[in-house]
Parts: structure tokens; sequence; C-alpha cells
């Protein structure tokens, strides 16, 4: 099963939109055995970093590897490895859920306010919400 079948990042979209977000997620999704096997074996050169697009931690890594204390840092961030790589999963689902389906916000027509889709006033103004007319959906932003 998809590790996003019913989630959050999935939940207004369409199938097709489902099928894409799950084949960018797996282009862009990191895994956490081999983030903690490069911290463990080549983190005094800050390969980890570099894995989760970390370069400038990388490159410093990189500049100091010679003194020996990068190498005690890779080992000890091998233990951190596994949940730093689920943070960056989520910031890759979220952003390429936020590309795939924008989430449309309703909108009262008389002030503009932000209202929800089941509301029947409007919290701002006060005007009625009728099923056909006073709100309108408008991009997110």
């Amino acid at each position: 099963m998809m590790p996003f079948a019913n989630s959050i990042y999935t939940a207004n979209m369409n199938p097709q939109q489902q099928v894409w977000f799950h084949a960018e997620y797996e282009r862009a999704r990191k895994d956490e055995v081999a983030g903690v096997l490069f911290a463990f074996f080549l983190g005094m050169f800050g390969v980890h970093h570099f894995y989760l697009r970390r370069n400038g931690l990388g490159v410093l890594y990189l500049l100091f590897f010679w003194t020996g204390i990068t190498a005690i840092l890779g080992f000890i961030e091998c233990f951190f490895m596994p949940g730093r790589v689920r943070e960056y999963n989520a910031a890759q689902a979220a952003y390429i859920a936020s590309h795939i389906a924008p989430t449309a916000v309703l909108r009262c027509a008389a002030c503009g306010a932000p209202i929800e889709p089941d509301a029947v006033f409007c919290f701002n103004c006060g005007g009625a919400i009728a099923g056909s007319a006073p709100f309108r959906p408008q991009a997110a932003g």
C-alpha cells in the first residue's frame, strides 16, 4: 500500500491527481536506511547532509573532515537520521501536494472573507449564503 493513500496530502485530489502525487513523491522521497548508512560510514565527509540536500552542512563537513570531529558527529547523527529523513519526506509530500492540487477557498461575495463550505451565514458580515450565488471559490493565497 502506498504511504499516503488516505492522507491529508491526497484527501482533496481526484484519482488522477493521486497517481501523479504518488509518482512524484516516490521520485523525491529519501530512504531512512540509506540515510543512516550514509551517516554511519560516510558521515565524516558529510554525505548524509548532501543526501538530504543540506549542502551547506555537507560542505562544512568536507572542509573539516581531516580534524576527526566530523567522524564523531557523523556517528552521533546516524541516530537522528530516521527522524530527519521523515521530516524531509513530509516536506516533499506537502510541496508536491500543494503544486498538484492547490486548495480553493470559499469567500463571501459581499465582504470577501473566507467561509466554511457548509456555512449558512458569513461570520464576518453576517450575510446569508445561499447555495447559488453569494460565495465564489478563489485560489488560496
